[in-house]
């Protein structure tokens, strides 16, 4: 028998039920049972798999759901290394900023300070050469008048 028969089976049985007052009926439930489980044998095959389907759709579903929360949480969590590893980055970018900007600012004062040496040694040096010299014009000019006054005879 095929499935379309066996439920007209089951009609046939519903119709000759005994009628009890109140609209309920007075079946023989084990026909009933025999024409289901042979509904039961009968069932195609596709239907059997479309049940193992069905009952394997939760499990497909609740393992999809697990492998996308932990890629989420994979996710957020390299999110969270991303941004402390670019607030470090940033904090040493600002940290050599101030750094460059005090080794500039030593190295100009340590320039300004060379060059105030440099010329100041330079001016004690110039104030001393032009002592010197001084002395060296005045102790010509009192040579050249100590010396005797040469004739041309006395050449």
């Amino acid at each position: 028998m095929n499935i379309e028969e066996l439920l007209e089976e089951i009609d046939e049985i519903l119709d000759k039920a005994w009628g009890l007052p109140g609209g309920k009926s007075v079946i023989d439930a084990e026909k009933i049972r025999v024409a289901i489980d042979d509904i039961r044998l009968n069932m195609p095959q596709e239907t059997k798999q479309a049940r193992a389907i069905v009952a394997d759709k939760a499990d497909i579903i609740n393992t999809a759901k697990k492998e996308a929360e932990g890629i989420i949480r994979a996710a957020e969590e390299r999110a969270r290394a991303l941004v402390a590893q670019e607030e470090i980055t940033r904090l040493a970018q600002a940290k050599a900023s101030e750094i460059i900007a005090g080794a500039q600012a030593k190295s100009r004062d340590m320039r300004r300070a060379a060059q105030d040496f440099v010329d100041d040694l330079m001016k004690r040096t110039d104030e001393g050469l032009t002592q010197h010299l001084a002395e060296i014009r005045k102790t010509r000019a009192s040579l050249k008048q100590q010396r005797p006054v040469v004739t041309n005879d006395e050449q």
